[in-house]
């Protein structure tokens, strides 16, 4: 799998009209956060269906809620779904790697989708703060983040959070927190509705 997003006037000057790039380095799920913070990046992850490699996916499941061809859903329902079908085994849950843009309206969402599915317990991070929003190298690059935290045993908080802010009750990371880890929730959201979660195991 590749993902790979480089910056662009045209890129910029699109969230410019939809007013919602901060001026600041962005703060995921915080209540002063005021848009996100563009990055760019390119990154890898070989899939193999034959050699055991470090990690497994488990399972991932998308759904489109066909909201708005911007707007987040204010039910979460796309990104419920795909949670949902992804963890449809109800296994536990060591954290949640969350798509964490810091705008208003999708950290909201991603807030009601992860209490509606029962995880407002677990541990949420957000890793746009460090990089930006990396747009279709996001997903790659915060699996692999999520990857190095399980092999490495530390949930890395979410950089920029520093006071709760969301619609719903989630569990944030402000601080890294060392844990044995075995597993981790990848979600992600985009324009049109579009939803993704994927669950990653790590292998002993």
């Amino acid at each position: 799998m590749v993902g790979a997003d480089i910056l662009s006037k045209f890129v910029v000057s699109g969230f410019e009209s939809f007013m919602s790039l901060s001026p600041n380095i962005c703060k995921p799920f915080d209540r002063k956060r005021d848009g996100l913070t563009l990055g760019e990046a390119a990154a890898t992850i070989v899939l193999s269906a034959e050699h055991r490699g470090k990690a497994t996916i488990v399972k991932g499941a998308t759904a489109n809620d066909a909201n708005h061809i911007s707007g987040p859903s204010r039910t979460g329902e796309g990104l419920y779904q795909a949670i949902k079908h992804t963890l449809d085994d109800k296994r536990e849950i060591d954290f949640i790697s969350a798509h964490g843009t810091a705008t208003p309206y999708n950290d909201d969402m991603e807030s009601v989708a992860i209490n509606r599915s029962g995880l407002n317990n677990v541990t949420v991070n957000g890793f746009k703060g460090f990089v930006g929003h990396t747009l279709g190298a996001a997903g790659i690059v915060e699996v692999i983040f999520s990857l190095w935290s399980m092999y490495n045993n530390i949930i890395i908080k979410t950089f920029g959070y520093e006071e709760f802010g969301v619609v719903e009750k989630i569990n944030v990371a402000n601080q890294n927190i060392p844990k044995n880890l075995k597993n981790a929730l990848k979600t992600a959201s985009g324009f049109g509705g579009c939803n993704a979660a994927i669950l990653i195991e790590k292998n002993e």
